[in-house]
């Protein structure tokens, strides 16, 4: 019986009124969940319709979720982090707590929150951009999204159970080898970034091959919308960076598990190697995180200025500089670890004119709104609070490219202040545009206009007020992951109103919950598929939201911006249903196995975190019967009959003609 507790004692995360709050929420959401389901007997629809589904648009919702779970759970952290700082000395989280915190929410906020949420955009509007009917892969979609889902349980179980990592975000060794972080956390990061960063990288593959290949007749690369052209730079990057950081990962993990000295330095090994091969991925992470969101920046300025996009040409000649040069810049994120001048001036340049191509796209937007007749929509709002918030990220930016400069900021929280502006002001306000822009397209209705503008003014007024402050902390001489500070080194004030403005943001974002949860009764309904009434590309040519086809008949494109002109024109995509004749649409079935398959990638990871290698490798067997399977099936498509493509379009009032059983 004593073996049994002190085994749970371990087992179980304890000790912290925090940990236990966690666990009764656990329990309680869980136990609501399934009574809900089981009370409304939603159980086989919910394995139906999303669990096995591998349509692009659902995908992308599921995508969206996870998305927003993780940033509740990544600005939790956030505000136990700014609710520790706000005061000296104060005592609210331990130092080894503070560790985890500051780890886990720079890792969901990266990895678990800004990867599902591109990826969710992705789904929604690429393949309706492109007039295409789904990704050239739909089945690697839905692995992709299932290994991505288990990989973000697996990293947020450690919470509960084993203990969280707790070496940061970017776990250098040798304080994540095993000697001196002993624990399961590390091997939770390990294990769940791996999981969900193979998932990640046959995205990448899926949407590079999907835009190369399945766009509709007549759009030439040159006529595509400039979200997909965002899409194909920034999915060329993940799959020439993601690769190194697993290798980083798996080497570690050896070093780890099995005794391997990769790096060790006392027996051969280079904790510089894991360095490189971390930022070789970690700073073209950035771009794979905004380079989505210029796209969509780039789509809501044409929109809601009601003009074409100025220097659409010099727009995707700067994507893909930006793609190519953001490999060339890694070593800018450790000026101070003694390479030599020559080499850090390299690495300083390239980091200065990888801010031309950047600045060259935010003039175009200028002049894109220039004379044009701007409508203040929530897309809209956020995109110019865009503007001015990335071009401050920027310049400071170039400030740490400056190595001396740079000697001085390293690691302080002038650099916390910088990195916030690009990631928050270029990403999290693109995502947000995004998604308030493609709502109606999901979801059939608008998210109300009214509680999104307070959540808007809630959230830029909290940005600035909490890292601004962050700025001149940084001066001073406050380095990041200090979990406390004494009175007597003046930094007491700047630290509390930095955390007045992080609460301020939190409230922005339980204000989007509530405008969420209004406008599922409340919000305006969209009948006529361009929901805006300014929509310019394909997406908008079809009903909101899209039949699971997408286009009852293929597109052809003669403009750039197709739906736009096609307006002027006076036609329409329905036009198409009196015109031509229809023919049954050939489409991929709903399978089991890529949940099946990324369960057991889950399974095998969880059994490694703990070194039970039986659970381990028995669950790696599982993922490879899967795959066999998966080789064997002979019936993986269907063709949906005419006549329910016209009792579809038909329920849309987009067909008037004879449906049989109607």
């Amino acid at each position: 019986m004593s073996s049994l507790e002190d085994f749970a004692s371990h087992f179980f995360v304890t000790g912290e009124p925090m940990i236990y709050m966690a666990d009764v929420a656990i329990v309680l959401v869980t136990l609501g969940i399934i009574f809900t389901l089981t009370f409304l007997k939603k159980w086989k629809w919910l394995w139906r319709e999303w669990i096995t589904t591998v349509d692009h648009k659902k995908i992308g919702i599921m995508y969206l979720i996870c998305a927003l779970l993780m940033f509740f759970r990544g600005g939790m952290d956030a505000l136990l982090m700014r609710t520790q700082l706000a005061l000296p000395d104060l005592k609210f989280l331990d130092p080894q707590h503070y560790d985890e915190i500051f780890t886990t929410h720079g890792t969901i906020m990266i990895l678990f929150m800004a990867m599902p949420f591109i990826f969710s955009v992705f789904n929604i509007a690429v393949p309706l951009q492109i007039g295409a009917r789904d990704v050239a892969f739909p089945y690697l979609n839905a692995v992709s999204f299932w290994l991505f889902f288990f990989g973000a349980m697996l990293f947020n179980l450690s919470f509960v159970i084993g203990g969280s990592p707790d070496a940061g975000w970017i776990s250098y060794p040798p304080l994540t080898e095993l000697g001196f972080d002993p624990g399961p956390g590390e091997n939770y990061y390990l294990l769940a970034i791996s999981i969900s960063g193979i998932g990640s990288i046959a995205t990448g593959i899926n949407f590079i091959v999907t835009i190369l290949k399945m766009r509709a007749p007549g759009m030439s690369l040159m006529k595509m919308p400039l979200f997909s052209w965002s899409v194909l730079s920034a999915s060329i990057v993940v799959i020439f960076a993601f690769p190194a950081l697993t290798i980083a990962l798996a080497l570690l993990l050896f070093d780890r598990l099995f005794g391997t000295h990769f790096f060790t330095m006392t027996h051969g090994g280079s904790p510089m190697m894991f360095v490189n091969l971390f930022w070789l991925w970690g700073h073209p992470e950035v771009y794979i995180v905004v380079l989505p969101a210029f796209g969509i920046y780039s789509e809501v300025v044409a929109a809601f200025s009601k003009k074409r996009v100025f220097g659409y040409a010099s727009m995707v000649t700067s994507l893909m500089i930006i793609a190519v040069i953001n490999y060339l810049v890694w070593a800018h994120h450790f000026f101070i670890m003694g390479a030599g001048a020559g080499v850090n001036t390299y690495f300083a340049i390239a980091s200065m004119i990888i801010a031309i191509p950047t600045g060259v796209k935010i003039f175009n937007w200028l002049f894109t709104m220039y004379r044009g007749k701007i409508q203040f929509t929530l897309p809209m709002l956020w995109t110019i609070a865009f503007i001015p918030c990335f071009a401050i990220g920027g310049s400071t930016g170039v400030m740490l490219a400056t190595v001396p400069a740079d000697y001085q900021e390293h690691n302080s929280y002038f650099m916390i202040a910088h990195f916030h502006n690009v990631l928050i002001g270029g990403t999290v306000f693109g995502l947000i545009a995004g998604m308030y822009y493609w709502w109606p397209k999901m979801f059939g209705h608008k998210l109300n206009h009214t509680l999104g503008v307070w959540a808007f003014w809630l959230f830029q007024i909290g940005f600035y007020v909490c890292f601004f402050p962050q700025y001149v902390l940084g001066f001073m001489g406050m380095t990041r992951r200090v979990f406390t500070y004494s009175a007597n080194a003046g930094w007491t004030s700047l630290n509390f109103i930095s955390s007045i403005g992080a609460y301020a943001m939190g409230l922005g974002f339980i204000f989007i919950v509530v405008q969420v949860l209004y406008s599922i009764k409340h919000g305006e309904r969209d009948t006529t598929g361009d929901a805006w009434g300014v929509g310019r590309t394909l997406e908008w040519a079809i009903p909101s939201p899209a039949p699971h086809y997408n286009f009852a008949h293929t597109p052809e494109v003669r403009d750039r911006d197709e739906f736009w002109y096609m307006k002027e024109r006076g036609e329409s995509l329905a036009e198409l249903n009196k015109t031509k004749v229809f023919k049954p649409i050939h489409m991929p079935k709903n399978s089991a196995k890529p949940f099946m398959m990324s369960l057991f990638f889950f399974i095998s990871g969880f059994g490694f975190v703990f070194t039970w290698y039986v659970i381990g490798f028995a669950g790696l067997i599982g993922v490879f019967v899967c795959m066999w399977l998966r080789s064997q099936d002979q019936h993986t498509d269907y063709y949906i009959p005419v006549d329910e493509i016209k009792k579809t379009e038909a329920s849309y009032g987009r067909y008037i003609g004879e449906v049989i059983g109607k």
